[in-house]
């Protein structure tokens, strides 16, 4: 029998106060979300959007690949792909494309709508809410879609704010009867935690009055004020923020030009990649690390339209952008125009397939315990499993071309991504 020498007495005390460590740890820190994640958010302003929208951004999309890709080695030549992957992905871009052009759809209130007079802004809440319900009735309806209501600056933009969306909220359930799946909020401009709790308490009340389930609106912030990064007190605002939030707190998404413009950066400077805007993603992912929280990059306003050569341009420095995001573990940003879901699925994709090969073996190897030439931790299979199965999710892959690489089931892939 092994010998001790500690009080076990002495020892259990010790260690006991450690249960409100992990009860805390386990409530705040649950781990990675199951839900599908959409590999990117339309943002369309509220007065352009109607039946066809989900439509029209695919016929646009498809338009433009034909126009300007319309053979695998036009990616090859535009996009720098390899013969391989242009080959596999091509195809692939162009059946999303017309089976799941938008994967989410925020319909906005906000910077892109403007500020209108209070009766146009009522109409338009109204009637894009029965447009939603027509997109529900019709199956038409992204994965994800919402709204992004006016921020809490003001007191008269957090009146309206309010307003818009007791006005569609009324309207929708009116018409479809039931708070749909896939509802999102977005709410920006974030400079206090005030406001957040002030939003949350709104979101309460409106469940009372509509005899929804508590904290089932739920909402994505916006991180694009300097404040929503260090708070006045000198302190990492976000988790603040998600405290705030009370469970409601679905993502992060950074807003690339309200955030650098506030940072004092002159418009030649305001772009994804500046380090800026490096240093606030690192406070975002740091913040919702094991959360559950989703992240989302911001966009690019540099669009794919006009001549030949503005088209190529757009979708280079698209194309290059998002695969930044994607290596700094943003699976999800911003596009603001049709023609650049050619290269979201386009880059989404490619980097999925070069990954793809050594990622198959390692995991594969880790659930065989044969080792390998990496030692993969659990935290690490979880992460290659999850990498697989974004891409079963978006079209990247399918399970049998998933069972042929790592000779796994996607059940089991998708096991050990909740692991």
């Amino acid at each position: 029998m092994v010998s001790t020498s500690l009080d076990s007495t002495g020892v259990d005390g010790l260690l006991s106060r450690l249960v409100s460590v992990d009860e805390h740890v386990a409530s705040r820190y649950p781990g990675a979300s199951s839900a599908r994640q959409p590999v990117h958010t339309c943002y369309v302003p509220a007065n352009d959007v109607d039946a066809d929208t989900v439509r029209w951004w695919g016929q646009e999309a498809l338009a433009a690949l034909d126009e300007h890709a319309p053979q695998a080695r036009d990616f090859m030549e535009i996009l720098g792909l390899e013969p391989q992957d242009a080959e596999a992905v091509h195809p692939r871009v162009r059946r999303k494309l017309v089976e799941e052009p938008v994967e989410d759809l925020r319909i906005d209130f906000e910077d892109g709508y403007g500020r209108r007079d209070d009766e146009t802004e009522d109409a338009d809440a109204e009637r894009t809410a029965g447009v939603v319900a027509e997109w529900l009735r019709d199956d038409v309806a992204p994965g994800v879609f919402g709204l992004r209501v006016k921020s809490f600056e003001t007191p008269q933009l957090r009146e309206r704010s309010v307003r818009t969306l007791d006005v569609f909220l009324t309207k929708l359930l009116a018409e479809w009867g039931e708070l749909p799946g896939g509802f999102a909020l977005t709410f920006p401009k974030i400079v206090d935690v005030a406001q957040l709790e002030v939003f949350v308490e709104v979101l309460e009340l409106a469940e009372r009055r509509f005899g929804l389930g508590h904290g089932s609106l739920r909402f994505e912030i916006q991180v694009e004020t300097t404040q929503s990064i260090v708070d006045s007190e000198g302190g990492v605002a976000l988790p603040r923020f998600i405290r705030a939030g009370r469970g409601r707190v679905s993502g992060l998404h950074f807003g690339t030009y309200d955030y650098t413009a506030a940072c004092g950066l002159t418009a030649a400077h305001q772009h994804m990649a500046h380090g800026a805007c490096d240093f606030a993603r690192h406070v975002m992912q740091v913040a919702a690390a094991g959360t559950g929280i989703f992240l989302s990059d911001g966009s690019t306003n540099v669009l794919p339209v006009g001549s030949a050569a503005q088209v190529r341009y757009g979708w280079e420095r698209h194309y290059e952008l998002l695969r930044r995001s994607l290596e700094h573990g943003f699976y999800q940003s911003w596009d603001l125009h049709p023609a650049q879901l050619v290269t979201r699925y386009a880059g989404v994709f490619t980097a999925f397939r070069e990954s793809a090969p050594a990622e198959a073996g390692r995991l594969a190897a880790y659930v065989s315990d044969s080792g390998g030439t990496v030692l993969d931790e659990p935290a690490t299979a979880r992460a290659l499993a999850a990498s697989f199965v974004r891409a079963l999710d978006n079209g990247a892959t399918d399970p049998d071309e998933v069972a042929e690489m790592t000779g796994l089931d996607e059940s089991r892939i998708r096991e050990i991504g909740r692991l």
